[in-house]
């Protein structure tokens, strides 16, 4: 057992919520259980962005790039509880990059998982008007994203997180405050390095599903499941569809921004059913009993959760054959892959499935050995502990930075508290 568990300390997780929870909030709260499951002392500290817009403009601009709040509360947790190692999976924009300081100046080791482009890309995904764009990678400050207000298509908003992400750069915090970094994907490590992270830190982990679903049986119909966005590539989907001569029918789970079109595709096209978002035992049912699982994102992802959770059924995946998706789908082994953003070449893949039917079987047993060889939860907990090690040792090996030091910087940038209970 690693040194963490055999000196008794706690682990101390911390994640800044989404308003719609997405899949960073579900791998932040299976992290915690996989923890807890296996007999550590396991703290979250948590805040959520309901509380967004009952904010000012300017608290909520200060905030992002250093919460006093947040500093004091994790200062006091780490000393109260007895932390051993603080692992930190988003801070935006309410905790701020202020809780690394607070682990570094009690000497904790600091893990990061990076559950998306945000330290490379104002607006987290590195695509901009429906295309892959990487004009911000690697600068020390992200102008072209700001000039074109990528994040929430507001040029404010966009400084607001550009002025966090370059601030930190300046201050070292991305080089100095963090021990080991946790990339989904080689392909987002590398990403990463790109971009200007320390390739030293960076080791790869992905995500995984727990509990193990089991299979089901294949049945008369394609899914998609996911967020109902631009960036998912519904468009592409929805065309195809239209295009094929003898569709499967095409069962669509999810809510948001483009839901709107998803009714009126299913409106025109019968093959198209929209049934909206379903909790995730229903939605586990839908890929235990579906043909295939299409996901036609346009842009990198991250990791690609549904994915694995459709691995874990033993459910085939055709993907983009783009980012994260090409690594983690092989081709006629696990899944099929297509030209991102091309309907015609998407229509051609799913036909080319439907006339083959063996191969269809034959990647669906892939499929299902691909999720336990690498995503069950014993696979990951090896992983993250293994990590964990190697943060210790970064950390050990690190000079511990003096007290007053980091009490100048919190005198210096730290802005007005914002009130916040820490949850423990």
């Amino acid at each position: 057992m690693n040194n963490l568990y055999a000196k008794g300390d706690g682990i101390l997780l911390i994640h800044n919520s989404y308003q719609q929870a997405g899949g960073e909030d579900r791998v932040f709260d299976l992290e915690v259980r996989l923890l807890q499951a296996n007999g550590h002392r396991v703290y979250q500290y948590q805040d959520h962005n309901r509380r967004v817009p009952g904010m000012g403009r300017m608290e909520l601009v200060l905030g992002t790039i250093w919460n006093n709040s947040s500093y004091r509360d994790v200062t006091a947790l780490i000393q109260r509880e007895r932390i051993g190692l603080v692992h930190v999976h988003n801070t935006f924009p309410l905790i701020s990059p202020s809780v690394y300081y607070a682990a570094r100046k009690a000497g904790v080791a600091v893990v990061q998982t990076l559950h998306n482009y945000r330290l490379l890309c104002p607006d987290a995904k590195l695509m901009r008007q429906g295309k892959v764009c990487e004009d911000c990678l690697g600068r020390s400050i992200p102008w072209p994203g700001v000039v074109r207000g990528c994040y929430q298509g507001s040029r404010c908003a966009t400084a607001v997180t550009a002025a966090m992400t370059s601030t930190h750069r300046l201050l070292g915090t991305w080089s100095k405050c963090i021990d080991q970094y946790v990339a989904l994907t080689e392909f987002a490590r590398s990403k990463f390095i790109e971009g200007g992270l320390p390739a030293a830190k960076i080791a790869v982990k992905p995500n995984f599903i727990d509990p193990d679903p089991g299979c089901g049986r294949p049945g008369d119909y394609a899914l998609f499941v996911g967020r109902l966005s631009p960036e998912k590539g519904l468009a592409t989907l929805i065309e195809a569809w239209d295009r094929l001569a003898n569709p499967i029918p095409l069962r669509v789970i999810g809510d948001g921004p483009l839901s709107p079109q998803i009714l009126a595709a299913a409106a025109r096209n019968p093959r198209i059913q929209w049934m909206g978002a379903l909790p995730a035992s229903e939605v586990r049912r839908q890929m235990q009993s579906a043909r295939f699982l299409v996901c036609p994102s346009i842009w990198y992802e991250s990791f690609g959760m549904i994915i694995v959770e459709a691995f874990s059924t033993g459910l085939p995946v055709i993907a983009s054959n783009l980012g994260a998706m090409a690594e983690l789908v092989e081709h006629e082994r696990t899944g099929l892959l297509f030209t991102p953003g091309d309907p015609a070449d998407l229509a051609r893949i799913v036909q080319f499935a439907l006339d083959r039917p063996q191969l269809l079987d034959y990647m669906r047993m892939r499929a299902r050995r691909e999720y336990e060889q690498h995503y069950t939860a014993s696979t990951n907990y090896h992983l993250l502990m293994s990590i964990y090690e190697d943060a210790d040792r970064h950390n050990s090996a690190r000079v511990r930075p003096n007290a007053l030091n980091d009490l100048a910087l919190e005198r210096n940038v730290c802005k007005p508290p914002i009130n916040r209970p820490a949850q423990s």
